[in-house]
């Protein structure tokens, strides 16, 4: 979809905004975003979210919230006295947003319900990311993975979803731009490699990524073997369960999106994570650093926080505030 062109709703929505498609939503006395516990006649969601710049999105409660300690720290944002940060969706019980599932089914009820968020709130040039996890081929662990394309499992970059009993393809494309422009972020200093590559998308955490420690296993290790190795010369370094539906989706709805990974494993090397928990932890860190540049670069350059050198402290210049999504519990792809 072109950007500035779709269905709306009947209000005039200039270049920019985040537009739908589909002509249903107008007739709608009231949209109902269920999974998130909001509504557009039931919440002011101009007020709430029309400031939104970037939408940031995990695979787990804990790892948003994480992040959203960690970019406020990063910019400079104090919370104002006497008040907390806020899990806006908590009523939900399914999603955990934070104002400041695991797999495709999970991440496409999400962006369903967001992307339409963006649209009633009257987002304008939304940037959305999805940090997550990763298994790795040919790539240690520790290594911070963007991706080019997801492709599915028959190395395809588009997205299949079944519409009336029909098959539907969409095409899964990212942002190139946003993809150099991260990768320009990664520092000579940090302690490790910052990467660039395909990722594919499985529908299965086990089989569907030729892992033999599952329930159930009918291939061999070489079997295994020949099929990563194969992946890897077709430029795929990574695999997860998210990737396809988010490119897709984000591209249909005309927005910006990049996908940030790190390597928990490399798949050619074994199956399961044997790091200890605090490392996996230290490695999760990495996506959120880069993607935080990212933030911190663009609000310097529009001059909404500036460094006091002198004391090396962030200092706000605006009251814009940051919205941060989580999506259902995810395991260790």
């Amino acid at each position: 979809m072109e950007r500035g062109r779709g269905i709306t709703d009947g209000r005039c929505f200039p270049e920019g905004f985040v537009q739908l498609q589909n002509p249903n939503i107008e007739l709608m006395d009231q949209d109902i975003l269920y999974h998130l516990a909001l509504g557009s006649e039931s919440h002011d969601l101009i007020e709430m979210f029309g400031d939104i710049k970037f939408v940031c999105m995990g695979g787990t409660p804990k790892r948003v919230e994480q992040f959203a300690y960690y970019i406020m720290e990063e910019i400079g944002h104090k919370l104002p006295t006497g008040t907390t940060l806020q899990d806006i969706s908590k009523f939900s019980y399914r999603y955990s947003m934070y104002k400041h599932g695991m797999g495709i089914p999970s991440v496409g009820i999400l962006l369903n319900e967001v992307v339409k968020l963006m649209h009633h709130a009257r987002v304008q040039d939304p940037i959305f990311f999805r940090i997550g996890t990763s298994g790795g081929i040919g790539v240690e662990g520790g290594t911070v993975i963007l991706s080019e394309e997801a492709v599915n499992e028959q190395l395809e970059p588009c997205y299949e979803l079944s519409v009336l009993g029909k098959k539907v393809r969409r095409p899964a494309k990212l942002d190139k731009k946003l993809l150099r422009e991260l990768k320009s972020l990664h520092h000579k200093e940090d302690p490790y490699d910052t990467v660039t590559g395909k990722t594919m998308c499985t529908l299965d955490f086990y089989e569907g990524q030729g892992r033999l420690d599952g329930a159930f296993c009918h291939f061999t290790e070489a079997e295994k073997m020949d099929y990563l190795q194969n992946l890897k010369t077709e430029g795929i370094v990574n695999i997860e369960m998210e990737s396809l539906a988010f490119a897709a989706m984000t591209h249909a709805a005309g927005i910006r999106s990049a996908i940030v990974c790190v390597s928990i494993v490399d798949r050619l090397k074994g199956d399961q994570i044997h790091t200890p928990k605090e490392v996996l932890d230290e490695w999760q860190m990495r996506p959120q650093q880069l993607v935080a540049r990212y933030i911190k670069r663009y609000l310097q350059m529009k001059g909404r926080i500036s460094f006091d050198k002198s004391c090396g402290s962030v200092c706000v210049k605006s009251p814009r505030r940051f919205k941060l999504v989580q999506q259902e519990s995810e395991s260790y792809d």
